[in-house]
């Protein structure tokens, strides 16, 4: 009897539930200000089906992340391995085989049901599993390049140059997540100097590659004009200057939830561009609250690396936090237009189905390892007054 009520429990880290349910409320609001115009053109004017289709996603998605900080982290670490094998070849299918849009084959669909998801952000979430339980085996010759680094590195080549070709902005936030858990597992900084330069000179090669053969990377021109627009002000592109203007409009409160304008005009309110729509209706201050929200996830994975009881959890936490915090700071920063445009969506706020499900996992095995760092506590703190 106990043990099923320890079940129902929630347990971990509080402030980091109360940051997944308050970002969940936040899309929530969004979503449904933001898909006014999505729902005339393919909804018939019915305004609530995406509301609640972003409300399904989100109770399955916490649904995930509560069976997932039930279960002890450590065993992620051993299907790490298996899924490795599983993701590798799911890429490679995706590149030659998967669904098509904007020239980005992303997506794979499911025959029969015509479920779409993204193998890039599973590919993403068991990469950093990997690379963690790695490190961990590998402490005692993390300094040595053959025994230590090699079988570490290997993988994270193989899926950055898989995801790279349909979307440079994943591959970019896996690699640098990849080299920040290898900087705080105590790999020399002699070697992530050699392996960020040599990530410049893959990214070269395939620059040149394209410019070369075109037909071998249709992405390189979407890429391109990017780039120059955001270099280039006079040549920013229509999606950045109705978000700019979203933006500047909010003001210090808001127009008030539902009052959007620009969400009329703006391409991809709902995912790429959601955060310009929630500081149009919020204001800078409510903007600021979930820009904060971000940060303390961060700084609660930080603590969490800190206290937890083994190596595994600690790269764990801190891997999948950085991650999900770097990947809403690019979206914020695309947004603002302090990066060119990328197509990453804001974790657990933007409208989406993969993105969320995966987003929900990784906050669910972050609590699995507070849960865990907590029961090793209670354990330590009675062991030690018996």
């Amino acid at each position: 009897m106990n043990n099923k009520k320890s079940l129902l429990r929630f347990q971990g880290d509080r402030v980091i539930w109360i940051i997944a349910v308050l970002l969940a409320v936040f899309s929530l609001l969004a979503v449904y200000s933001s898909t006014g115009t999505l729902a005339y053109q393919q909804q018939e004017g019915n305004t609530e089906y995406f509301l609640i289709k972003q409300l399904i996603m989100l109770i399955f998605g916490f649904g995930v992340m509560y069976v997932a900080h039930i279960i002890p982290y450590w065993y992620y670490s051993r299907i790490s391995q298996l899924l490795l094998y599983i993701v590798i070849p799911l890429l490679l299918f995706t590149l030659i085989a998967g669904t098509s849009i904007n020239q980005a084959s992303r997506w794979i669909t499911l025959p029969g049901i015509g479920l779409s998801f993204q193998p890039s952000d599973f590919a993403k979430l068991v990469l950093i599993i990997f690379v963690a339980r790695k490190l961990t085996k590998s402490q005692e010759v993390i300094q040595d390049w053959k025994n230590g680094l090699r079988p570490i590195l290997i993988p994270v080549i193989i899926i950055t140059i898989l995801i790279l070709p349909a979307n440079f902005s994943t591959a970019a936030v896996v690699f640098v997540t990849a080299l920040v858990i290898m900087f705080i597992g105590r790999v020399n900084m002699k070697y992530i100097g050699l392996m960020v330069g040599a990530g410049l000179v893959l990214l070269m090669l395939v620059v040149l590659i394209a410019k070369i053969k075109p037909e071998v990377l249709p992405r390189m021109e979407t890429w391109s004009s990017r780039i120059e627009s955001y270099t280039h002000d006079s040549q920013e592109t229509y999606q950045v200057r109705q978000s700019k203007i979203a933006i500047a409009t909010g003001g210090l409160f808001g127009k008030m939830p539902g009052k959007s304008i620009q969400r009329n005009y703006l391409p991809h309110p709902y995912s790429d561009f959601i955060f310009a729509i929630i500081v149009e209706e919020y204001g800078l201050l409510g903007g600021s609250v979930l820009v904060l929200l971000y940060l303390m996830l961060l700084f609660r994975g930080v603590r969490l690396a800190n206290i937890a009881p083994g190596t595994f959890g600690a790269f764990l936490a801190i891997g999948l936090s950085f991650s999900l915090v770097f990947q809403a700071l690019i979206n914020m920063a695309v947004a603002v237009n302090l990066l060119p445009v990328t197509g990453q969506p804001l974790p657990l706020v933007s409208m989406g189905g993969t993105s969320t499900i995966f987003s929900c996992l990784s906050i669910g095995i972050i609590l699995s390892v507070s849960r865990q760092t907590e029961k090793s506590n209670e354990e330590r703190n009675i062991y030690g007054t018996a």
